[in-house]
């Protein structure tokens, strides 16, 4: 019996995606419930598993855009099974057995199942060189003898090549691109988007940071980073100047109660905003592990769309790639974004003194539709003065006053 292999629903607002690429072929048997191929909506990407073991009949390529219920292939659960294809247990307890054998030491060709000749491998293994500076001249990218005298005295250069192509490379947007291209787009030419800058002084939060990461690490198991404290800072602000938490909805102005805080991370594909829900309720070790778990998924394209979609409020980080200044685009339907940059050492006048300082400059784009002037800049020095005196964050203003209750 053939058993079809259909685009699953991922979403209320998809109907299209990419199928980016098969990781079973067509012809190969399959175990039920192995992935065996990898979409591509303009949200996420997401992974199909066979419902049944059996071989794998591909209807469609790699790069081809389908509909949702489309047809993808079929898995022929009649088929029998190849030899060598064991069964699930049987795979597990040959893993098992083959990590007790010791194996003997490999060139270092064979290790990164390279191909090479004889005499290749054994001058890489001899001279301890990496196979992938090696540029391959036989077919099917076999590496010979003098390719690796070549690499070796001409150390750092790949031979042959005397510099660049002039040979152009088309290649298919995907559907996450066409969605970051349409949305970039869209927020330009519907939001009377301003941007307004201001200074951190970071010294308290790096003071923080060296004394207490080591303990805060062995207490929670995540690090103590920064992105922490301007969750923290953003949250208490967001709650003081509401309109820089809302949105335009038609002729209505939707304002939230809730602080859900938008993180851009820079994923293989492309630039994705997963969402931390209700971070004004969360500690600090609580937003940290949100933080790693997201960007981890972002990474692995993991995310589902229920994690991206959302948010009332965004932070991007451009100064993890040395970004000293920027105007960070807004996340429609959100108001608003708040830009961290470079950390970077400047001379401060401090009381008639110059003091070096580790500073850090902070951009916040918004709607002025909804956010006027003087709420966006108060709403940037409130933030300012929660990181530049971190004890503020623990009830969002001076100990001492909330302990005298003035």
């Amino acid at each position: 019996m053939a058993i079809d292999i259909k685009v699953p629903t991922v979403g209320e607002s998809i109907t299209e995606v990419t199928l980016v690429k098969w990781i079973r072929k067509d012809g190969d048997w399959v175990e039920r419930d192995e992935i065996i191929a990898e979409l591509e909506s303009e949200k996420a990407t997401f992974e199909i598993n066979a419902e049944q073991a059996g071989i794998l009949k591909t209807a469609v390529a790699e790069g081809d855009t389908l509909n949702i219920g489309d047809l993808a292939g079929s898995i022929d659960t009649d088929a029998a099974r190849p030899e060598g294809a064991g069964a699930p247990a049987e795979k597990a307890e040959a893993k098992q057995e083959e990590s007790k054998t010791v194996a003997a030491p490999q060139p270092a060709a064979a290790k990164e199942n390279i191909k090479a000749t004889p005499v290749a491998s054994a001058i890489i293994a001899d001279k301890k060189l990496d196979p992938k500076t090696v540029t391959p001249s036989g077919s099917n990218g076999k590496i010979f003898k003098q390719d690796v005298l070549d690499a070796l005295s001409n150390p750092g250069r790949k031979p042959g090549i005397a510099g660049f192509s002039r040979a152009d490379r088309p290649e298919k947007m995907s559907n996450l691109r066409k969605t970051i291209s349409r949305r970039l787009v869209e927020a330009k030419n519907t939001t009377a988007m301003l941007t307004t800058f201001n200074e951190v002084d970071m010294s308290a939060i790096m003071e923080i940071r060296a004394k207490n990461k080591d303990k805060f690490k062995e207490t929670h198991s995540v690090n103590l980073g920064f992105m922490s404290f301007f969750t923290k800072a953003c949250c208490f602000a967001l709650q003081e100047w509401p309109a820089v938490n809302a949105r335009i909805d038609g002729d209505n102005i939707v304002y939230h109660e809730y602080c859900d805080v938008s993180i851009a991370v820079s994923a293989p594909k492309g630039l994705v905003v997963p969402v931390i829900r209700n971070a004004e309720s969360m500690s600090m070790a609580d937003i940290e592990k949100k933080v790693v778990e997201l960007a981890t998924k972002a990474r692995d394209n993991k995310l589902t769309v229920e994690e991206m979609s959302g948010g009332t409020f965004t932070i991007t980080n451009g100064g993890v790639f040395g970004s000293l200044m920027s105007t960070p685009i807004i996340n429609i339907p959100q108001s608003a974004i708040l830009g961290m940059h470079k950390i970077q050492e400047r001379p401060m006048a401090v009381n008639g003194q110059v003091v070096i300082k580790p500073m850090m400059y902070v951009a916040l784009s918004y709607d002025h539709r909804l956010i006027d002037g003087r709420e966006s800049v108060s709403f940037l020095v409130r933030v300012k003065e929660l990181l530049e005196n971190p004890a503020l964050l623990l009830f969002g203003k001076d100990p001492v006053k909330a302990l005298l209750e003035v």
